[in-house]
């Protein structure tokens, strides 16, 4: 489904949102978003800006979402995930360190096992040429010994 509908969730509020500004997303509308989250018990919300890199973020801190000082190197309380947005661009990191790739990171590397598997294939089949021409040529000579009046299962 397209977005979160609470009360398929026995009526849980999600834990962590994240929001992304866009062309089509007017402040009031992300107020009235930010509003409802924190009516119903989001612990965590973030709003991400690529066109200016800006991630900020907020906390919730008894009944209220309190806005975090600075994100960079933040770690998700929740998700355990940390934030980084020094390169240009928003990084974000696993538990365990690794970065989360983007989707052109991921088309790349996808990309790069396509061609790799292509090229792996080719080669597999050049050999497969190469020994059937070295089969021939044993049966060629096998033949030719054959015909000489020498058995080549003998030699």
């Amino acid at each position: 489904r397209g977005s979160y509908q609470q009360w398929l969730e026995d009526n849980i509020a999600p834990q962590v949102v994240f929001e992304i500004i866009s062309p089509g997303n007017r402040m009031t509308a992300m107020f009235k978003l930010f509003k409802f989250y924190e009516n119903y018990g989001v612990e965590e919300y973030y709003v991400y800006d690529p066109e200016d890199n800006e991630l900020i973020g907020w906390l919730r801190s008894d009944e209220q979402l309190n806005y975090i000082e600075s994100m960079e190197g933040w770690v998700s309380p929740r998700l355990q995930i940390r934030f980084e947005t020094a390169s240009g661009d928003l990084e974000i990191y696993q538990p365990d360190g690794l970065k989360f790739l983007s989707y052109v990171e991921l088309s790349r590397q996808k990309e790069l096992a396509q061609r790799q598997m292509e090229l792996t294939q080719q080669q597999m089949e050049q050999e497969r040429q190469e020994k059937e021409l070295v089969k021939q040529k044993a049966d060629r000579l096998s033949e030719k010994l054959r015909e000489m009046g020498i058995n080549p299962e003998e030699i």
